[in-house]
């Protein structure tokens, strides 16, 4: 009798040993991942950048004549138009500067009209012989020298004239009022600023793009802009200019787009976000940047495929080229039409077991009802430890096992 159970003891020892090698032998469990198909079609080859607003026409408007200033009609933010009368400077002493020249004027014209009676008479004396050659040459020069005079002193009187216009300060061009720094009552010279305006309607954009870029990027090329000053409005525009030098500390390409703002809606120093066209494939592979994983051998892509009746994961290696919009251009390594690893193909390894999540189907707030048929059916490829456990689970235990 003991050695019975001594007996029946052993084999359950052997049976439990044998059961952890076979548990041993089955490996670890498929990793859990989610996949895509290699896409095929259109891609833009693009370059991003964040970049600046400049404002293009900022003049600083001067007082052109010394005087002070008797009206400001100007506020700081205020719109004004070409012309308009921004401020009014005294013009007693420019007015009266003005009568003098335009009287010293006159007068010389009077002298002048006599020059030319006296050497009439005088050139008749000389046909006549009653007066030297020289002494008519002499009264020539007069007249020459009094005509100079006239024509400077009809110049003093014009710029008097013009300087008692300037007395009205009147705006270059159409803009904002952005800072009034005169005040009634100042005594302003020559050169003195009186106002800063800012021409908001045209703006330019200053894009940095890294030295790797310049190869890729020439005047004229596209240019679409977004910024937060304007949710959802895009501005198009091309590459002005590009400069000649890399911009110390940040080793960038200064690239310069200008951009309609007639609207207004931008403002001098925000910011925009550029895209830059490069170029255009019309067949191009493309797969979601979380499936390109860099592993020692380079940048990867996971394909996954059946092998003995187990999804398991390929390792291939692939060429990147550009990215747009959450996808990369694979360039080498793909044929297309595969399926890949999409979330978790950072944690695989090369011939990885991997069991494939299914999508999520709308089903209300808790998803499928809990004895729907999605609850019961096991996921495609999870032949490995989850397949052996639900056939356990659906076997009755033998009495021998007992």
């Amino acid at each position: 009798m003991r050695r019975t159970f001594a007996a029946g003891i052993a084999l359950l020892l052997l049976g439990a040993c044998g059961q952890k090698a076979e548990e041993k032998k089955a490996g670890p469990p498929p990793a859990l991942i989610t996949v895509t198909q290699v896409g095929s079609g259109e891609f833009e080859v693009v370059e991003e950048t964040l970049g600046t607003l400049e404002v293009l026409a900022d003049p600083k408007v001067g007082a052109e004549v010394p005087g002070r200033v008797v009206q400001v009609l100007a506020r700081t933010g205020q719109r004004v138009k070409k012309g308009q009368v921004l401020a009014v400077i005294d013009a007693g002493d420019t007015t009266l500067a003005n009568r003098a020249d335009e009287a010293e004027a006159r007068r010389l014209e009077a002298l002048a009209t006599q020059q030319d009676r006296l050497l009439e008479r005088q050139q008749a004396l000389v046909a006549k012989g009653f007066l030297s050659k020289n002494a008519g040459e002499d009264i020539a020069a007069q007249r020459t020298a009094v005509n100079e005079q006239l024509t400077a002193a009809r110049a003093r009187a014009e710029n008097s004239r013009r300087s008692v216009g300037k007395t009205r300060v009147t705006a270059p061009l159409d803009a904002v009022v952005e800072v009034q720094i005169v005040a009634p009552g100042d005594y302003v010279k020559v050169g003195d600023p009186l106002f800063q305006l800012v021409a908001p309607h045209k703006l330019r954009a200053h894009l940095p793009f890294p030295e790797v870029a310049a190869t890729r990027l020439a005047r004229g090329q596209a240019v679409s802009m977004t910024s937060p000053l304007a949710p959802g409005k895009l501005f198009e525009s091309r590459i002005h200019e590009i400069r000649p030098g890399i911009v110390e500390g940040s080793r960038t390409l200064d690239v310069l787009a200008d951009i309609d703002n007639r609207e207004g809606l931008l403002r001098g120093g925000g910011t925009v976000n550029a895209t830059v066209r490069i170029a255009a494939k019309a067949t191009a592979l493309t797969v979601p940047e979380q499936s390109v994983v860099l592993r020692p051998a380079g940048k990867v892509v996971y394909v996954i495929s059946e092998v003995e009746g187990q999804k398991r994961a390929q390792a291939k290696v692939v060429k990147a080229g550009a990215k747009r919009g959450g996808r990369v251009d694979i360039l080498e390594g793909l044929k297309g039409g595969e399926t890949i690893a999409l979330d978790g193909a950072g944690f695989l390894t090369n011939n990885a077991v991997v069991a494939i999540k299914e999508a999520a189907k709308p089903g209300g707030k808790g998803g499928p009802p809990k004895d729907s048929a999605a609850d019961k059916t096991v996921p495609a490829g999870t032949q490995g430890a989850g397949a052996d456990a639900t056939a356990k689970k659906a076997d009755p235990v033998k009495p021998e096992a007992k």
